[in-house]
């Protein structure tokens, strides 16, 4: 096992930029996996500005986030539908679309499902 680890979000080691910018998706690798922090800006949504670069017709990453603020409403393909906010956790497995609601951005931290999110896929 590896010792102490330390990494910031202020120095990300990689950044993955949303379409239209509407956000980003900033990664930092603790040894045990990619840990992320997404800024979601107001408009955001999963269908409009990362479908197109994940190429999957809903979202096929599993989350297991916090979300520190701003308000995110995520709707499973069978239906279900939830809010978050700000000192929510949420667990959210593959099959979902989720956009920001109200005018401030949503900023999640992620420990299982951002590895591949917003990734260009190789062509």
């Amino acid at each position: 096992m590896a010792g102490l680890v330390r990494k910031s979000f202020a120095s990300p080691e990689e950044v993955r930029p949303f379409e239209g910018g509407k956000g980003r998706l900033e990664l930092v690798d603790l040894g045990a996996g990619p840990v992320g922090r997404a800024t979601f800006e107001p408009g955001w949504r999963w269908s409009q500005h990362v479908k197109p670069i994940a190429g999957t017709d809903s979202c096929q990453a599993a989350h297991l986030s916090y979300i520190i603020s701003g308000r995110l409403k995520v709707v499973m393909d069978d239906g279900q539908e939830e809010e978050f906010g700000p000192g929510d956790c949420m667990l959210c497995p593959p099959g979902h679309d989720g956009w920001v609601v109200g005018d401030e951005p949503c900023v999640v931290i992620d420990w299982q499902g951002y590895a591949d999110f917003a990734k260009p896929q190789a062509g």
